[in-house]
């Protein structure tokens, strides 16, 4: 598989899980923030809370839940990435981590993907 295929694979999960996120009543601030640390993938507010949210996108979890694949090392450029977004946005809103597990059988194609929202993850 290509870059180019991969990176259309997470734009299409990211897509769904900012449309799941609305759906729920919480407000998309910023889609693929991108610092020196790495990317958010999406930052939401829900009134008491600011939320960084990593999408995770897989086909199934024969290997494990998409969730155990944001591991320390990934949570630590979250955080920093997260304290620079704040630096840059101050807010009174609580900061939070989250996870959105995104299971697509048939991938892109998948009609019904499969949605877990882990708040407070990490």
């Amino acid at each position: 598989m290509s870059g180019q295929d991969s990176r259309l694979r997470g734009r299409w999960g990211e897509d769904q899980a900012a449309a799941y996120l609305r759906d729920k009543g919480y407000h998309i601030t910023a889609a693929n923030w991108k610092c020196r640390f790495g990317e958010l993938d999406l930052v939401a507010e829900d009134g008491a809370y600011l939320c960084f949210v990593e999408v995770k996108l897989r086909k199934s979890a024969a290997y494990g839940s998409a969730a155990e694949f944001v591991d320390k090392r990934k949570q630590a450029r979250l955080r920093s990435a997260a304290e620079l977004y704040l630096l840059q946005h101050p807010t009174r809103l609580q900061p939070r981590f989250d996870v959105i597990e995104i299971y697509a059988p048939q991938g892109t194609e998948t009609k019904k993907p499969e949605i877990i929202y882990l708040d407070n993850a990490f």
